[in-house]
């Protein structure tokens, strides 16, 4: 019998987690697809690899037996993929407004050699994640805040620290910095922030600490829009990165915050497996320019200061 490639990496996949749907989640694919290619697998091999139980899956004595054999012909293909891929780096930044953005282009100024593909995947964290177990993509920026699945590895890339953009009649805008405190009075508007997103929950922990009120309500119709509203809002502002590219506006000012400043958690995630030769160049340079994490100057949610 010739082995599937498929069916023994969804195999390697639910044996990782005990888990069809999460295995299904990991891969992309629906519950059904993986059973069908796990199925193959065990009739190909002619044993039961994985049973099902009330609470999960468990490896089979023959399962057991097979599995290292099967993380090896896993590992030994995405090698082999790779040592032939001379295309550029995708590397996703979420935005092309962010700070990530900057992060390469400055890489990109200093390797001018190296290749790279700009993607923008929209929603970070999951969606990233995804992708980079798939393979679709080299690079991703994103929040780590938990455990990530073993395959992936990531390091602190860039904390980015917040300011106040507001509209000139805003009671803040004459400041030349502004503490949360002061923030009281006024409506921090983040539309689009909602829950499938990677950051709705930094800023509800925000919220709890400091006398904030949030509004998520949109529809988010881009930055332009916003900028435009803020503009003629005396009540309403948004909470931007320093190193977001915020295009220039008449009726816009931008405040940093102070005492402490909360900043956003951009962590650099890849595959173990991910052998493109331009990579670890990337990773050093994110490594030796990253700024870390001062407690007496940064906020951060608890979870993200024990990752950055």
């Amino acid at each position: 019998m010739e082995l599937d490639l498929g069916a023994v990496r969804a195999f390697v996949a639910v044996a990782d987690d005990l888990h069809f749907g999460a295995a299904a989640d990991r891969l992309g694919l629906t519950q059904q697809a993986v059973s069908k290619r796990v199925a193959k697998l065990e009739a190909g091999l002619g044993t039961t690899l994985l049973d099902r139980a009330p609470n999960g899956t468990v490896l089979t004595k023959d399962g057991a037996t097979f599995l290292p054999h099967a993380r090896a012909l896993v590992t030994l293909a995405d090698q082999a993929k790779a040592a032939v891929r001379t295309g550029p780096l995708r590397v996703d930044v979420l935005g092309t407004r962010l700070a990530t953005t900057e992060l390469i282009r400055a890489f990109h100024e200093a390797n001018e050699d190296v290749e790279i593909h700009i993607v923008t995947g929209g929603k970070g964290g999951r969606p990233a994640r995804e992708a980079l177990l798939r393979g679709t993509i080299d690079v991703a920026f994103a929040r780590v805040a938990g455990e990530l699945v073993p395959q992936l590895a990531h390091t602190p890339a860039c904390l980015d620290p917040h300011q106040v953009v507001c509209g000139r009649e805003h009671p803040l805008a004459a400041l030349r910095q502004v503490r949360l405190a002061e923030l009281a009075e006024s409506v921090t508007w983040m539309p689009g922030y909602t829950p499938d997103t990677e950051w709705p929950d930094l800023y509800e922990e925000l919220s709890r600490e400091f006398p904030l009120t949030i509004d998520i309500d949109g529809p988010n119709f881009g930055l332009d829009h916003i900028l435009d509203t803020l503009a003629k809002s005396e009540n309403r502002h948004f909470l931007g990165g320093e190193f977001m590219r915020i295009p220039w506006h008449a009726g816009i000012v931008r405040i940093p915050i102070v005492d402490p400043t909360p900043a956003y958690p951009w962590s650099m995630l890849w595959h173990r497996d991910n052998h493109h030769p331009a990579l670890p160049r990337l990773i050093e340079y994110i490594e030796t320019t990253y700024e870390p994490y001062d407690p007496a100057q940064h906020w951060l949610p608890l979870a993200d200061r024990q990752v950055m």
